[in-house]
Formats: C-alpha cells, sequence, structure tokens
C-alpha cells in the first residue's frame, strides 16, 4: 500500500475538489477523468494499480467511480484520505441536485419548467439507449452472456422478477458457470490487512451505515424517513451494474409499488442528474426529497435527500475501506470475475428493460395492463402519442449516437426544443 507523504492534505483536497466539479458525463467520463488526473498528471497511482484498483470497483455495487476515488485517497492518505476524496467526488453534485430537485418540487407544475422537462424527457430515452449499447458492447461476448441476458430481460419485463433476485441468480450462474476453477488463497493477499482488522472495519461502517435509521425508528413519527433509509439501503447492495440499472429497480418499486414518483417525474430526475457534476446515482437523492416533500414539506424533505445520501454511500465506504487491502488477491479471482460478466451480462437485459418502460411511459400518455397467466405485457394507447417527444428523441439520437455531440450539448438543444414547443403550444391555445 502507498502512502505518498509528498502529497499534502492541501494538495490532496485541490485535487479532488477538481475532479469532483468537473465529473460530468457518466463514470466512463469520470474515471477517464482521474486517469488522466492521478495517472498522468500528478503521477500519484501507476497503471497497473489503477486499473487494479478499477476492476475491483467493477466488483462491488454502487458506483464505480466515486468508489475509485476513494480507493486513490485512501491509497495516498489512509481512511482519512479515502473518505475526503469520495465525499470530494460526491459533495459538489449533491448540492447541486438537491438545489434543483427543491426548484422542482415548487416549480415542477409550471408550464416554463413543464415545457423544459418535456424536451430533456426526450433526450433521456435517446441516454438510456446509448447506455444499453456501450454495456452491451462491453458485456455480451458468448453465448451465455446473451442467454443470461435474455432471460434477465424476460424476467423483469414479463414476469416483474425483483431485479435483486435477477443479480443474485446472475452472479450465482457466473460464479459456477464462467469463472473455472478459483486459484486463490483464503485470507490476506500481498499487502492485506489481517482479518482482526477487516472485521473492525466492517462493523464500525456497519454501524455507521446503519445508525441514522435506526435512531429514526427508535424516536417515531418519520416513517417516510425510515422507508426510504430501508429502501435505499436495500438499494445499495444490489446495485451492480451502475445507475441505469439502479433506475431499473427504481421505476419497479418507487414508481409502481410506492407510488412516490411517477415515471415522467423519474425521467426528470435522470435529466438532472445527467446535467450535475457526480455519479448518475445522485438520481436517488432527487427520489428522496421529492418523495419526503410530499409527506411533510421543504424540512422533511431536506431530511429525505440526507438519509438518502447516507444510506446510498456510506456502504461505499464500507466496501473500499475493508476490501481495499485485498485488491490483488480478489481481482485474481476467477469465479468473482465469472460472476461480474454474468451480472453485467444481466445488466444488459435489465437496461433493455428500463429502455422500453421509459419508452412507454413517457411517449404514450395512456397504457393499459393486461395479464396472461404469469406474464404481464403493457399496451399502449397509439392514439396519446406525444409527437413532441418523438421529435426530440429523434433529434437527440441524431446528436448522440451519428454525430457524436456532448451530452450537455444534447440536454440543451432538447431542453430548447421543449421550450418552444409548450411556446407554440400556449400561443395556440
Amino acid at each position: 500500500m502507498h502512502r505518498d507523504s509528498a502529497v499534502t492534505w492541501r494538495r490532496l483536497f485541490a485535487v479532488f475538489w477538481r475532479i469532483g466539479i468537473l465529473s460530468f458525463g457518466g463514470p466512463a467520463a469520470q474515471i477517464a477523468l482521474m486517469h488522466r488526473v492521478l495517472v498522468e498528471e500528478e503521477r500519484w497511482l501507476d497503471e497497473p494499480r489503477f486499473l487494479g484498483a478499477l476492476s475491483f470497483c467493477m466488483l462491488l455495487p454502487g458506483p464505480e467511480a466515486m468508489q475509485l476515488a476513494t480507493y486513490s485517497g485512501w491509497q495516498l492518505r489512509g481512511v482519512p484520505g479515502g473518505l475526503l476524496a469520495g465525499l470530494l467526488f460526491v459533495v459538489p453534485g449533491a448540492l447541486v441536485v438537491l438545489g434543483l430537485a427543491m426548484l422542482y418540487a415548487v416549480g415542477g407544475d409550471l408550464p416554463l419548467v413543464a415545457a423544459l422537462f418535456l424536451g430533456i424527457k426526450g433526450a433521456v430515452l435517446v441516454i438510456v439507449v446509448e447506455a444499453l449499447l456501450r454495456v452491451a458492447n462491453r458485456a455480451l461476448h458468448s453465448a451465455v452472456h446473451w442467454i443470461v441476458a435474455g432471460l434477465a430481460f424476460v424476467g423483469i419485463f414479463f414476469l416483474s422478477v425483483p431485479f435483486p433476485v435477477i443479480i443474485l441468480v446472475a452472479a450465482l450462474a457466473g460464479f459456477l458457470l464462467l469463472g473455472g476453477r478459483s486459484s486463490g488463497e483464503a485470507g490476506a493477499g500481498p499487502g492485506g490487512a489481517p482479518m482482526l482488522a477487516t472485521a473492525r472495519t466492517v462493523a464500525l461502517w456497519m454501524v455507521v451505515w446503519w445508525a441514522p435509521v435506526l435512531l429514526l425508528v427508535a424516536v417515531g413519527g418519520y416513517d417516510i424517513l425510515v422507508q426510504l433509509g430501508n429502501f435505499f439501503s436495500r438499494l445499495a447492495v444490489v446495485t451492480f451494474g451502475g445507475a441505469y440499472a439502479v433506475l431499473a429497480y427504481l421505476a419497479q418499486d418507487v414508481v409502481t409499488h410506492h407510488g412516490w414518483l411517477t415515471a415522467g417525474e423519474m425521467m426528470d430526475g435522470l435529466g438532472l442528474a445527467e446535467t450535475t457534476p457526480g455519479p448518475l446515482i445522485l438520481v436517488t437523492e432527487f427520489v428522496g426529497y421529492i418523495a419526503a416533500y410530499r409527506a411533510g414539506g421543504l424540512s422533511m424533505g431536506i431530511a429525505g435527500a440526507l438519509v438518502t445520501l447516507w444510506v446510498t454511500f456510506a456502504p461505499c465506504f464500507l466496501w473500499i475501506f475493508a476490501g481495499a487491502p485485498y485488491i490483488e488477491q480478489l481481482t485474481a479471482q476467477p469465479r468473482l470475475k465469472g460472476a461480474l460478466e454474468a451480472i453485467t451480462a444481466a445488466v444488459v437485459g435489465v437496461i433493455l428493460n428500463l429502455s422500453i418502460w421509459f419508452s412507454l411511459h413517457v411517449l404514450f400518455a395512456e397504457l393499459s395492463s393486461r395479464q396472461s397467466g404469469p406474464l404481464k405485457l403493457l399496451m399502449p394507447d397509439w392514439y396519446s402519442l406525444d409527437w413532441r417527444v418523438v421529435a426530440v428523441g429523434a433529434v437527440s439520437a441524431i446528436m448522440l449516437l451519428w454525430r457524436h455531440q456532448s451530452l450537455m450539448r444534447t440536454l440543451g438543444v432538447a431542453a430548447l426544443m421543449g421550450l418552444g414547443f409548450g411556446v407554440m403550444g400556449y400561443l395556440a391555445g
């Protein structure tokens, strides 16, 4: 484990603050930014250590870019350095998302705001499709991968199998079918920590993770905050595959089960998260704020956002601080690699489900549900098709998929198109 005393706290803060405020564009862009800054410019990490850490973070649930930043800080200045780096990666974007969620909660029904978000919804549809193509290209390399992806799609779209079950089954299948025979030994790997120290780390961070939720239960009267804490704690354990896989679980439970948000509001939240720095999983903060705000106003909304952030990111520190000493050993385990491959393949099916589910809810004003035995189908009313979203989606597809324009430029054009349609509707009315 590298500890560089030449890396001062002031310098560590400055570098990770810069990474935090510039971390737009999703995990691929964020990881590329960290590689350029930490490996090429500052030379704090060498290439093998950076790539090994990245492979390890991809084995974990949660945002891999944030966890990579935490690991990098840990390498440089231990646990305090990891805390500083991880927080600086999250906090700038979290503050922006909180401010935007507060404005959305009070102004989301205004015609101007509604018109802007109509355009953003059209662009987000294409963004999700782009993520689907990118993940599929990375994940589907064999017949087994394609079968896992197909079964995951059938399970979640037609049979309503819960997202955590799909991930667990995929991990087990990959562990048994894709990993081959493990050659690693249990215990501390090269540079590993004693198991007792690891156990203490796990115990400490389990307390940090769950103490606020248990306190809310003990105090009583904050049912919505307890519900958010429990729900997003479960989410933090099963969210392999990035923010788009998270959205499938969110759409399944937040919209259809809890009724905290509508499908359109989920799309708006993702649009906000796409335009802010930090991990895309900050969309969960938007959900937490809106759900709690509707239950108890502004102060409850802020509390909901804070609880959601806490239980979303505290587990990330647990995974890194407990697992970082064992990275060299864990990333060499064939069975773990097989489990990760299967999980990533299943995520392709999950994101395909998300693409279709969101498309139906955003493109059509009216949907009906049909049940045929165990199969459940969503059927659109074709007369309720919103041509405005189709137009914005077409322009966004040309910009993103064909012309390869930047995400921010595409979202800006989409928002302006939505505003233009709103003005046309106002003048016509």
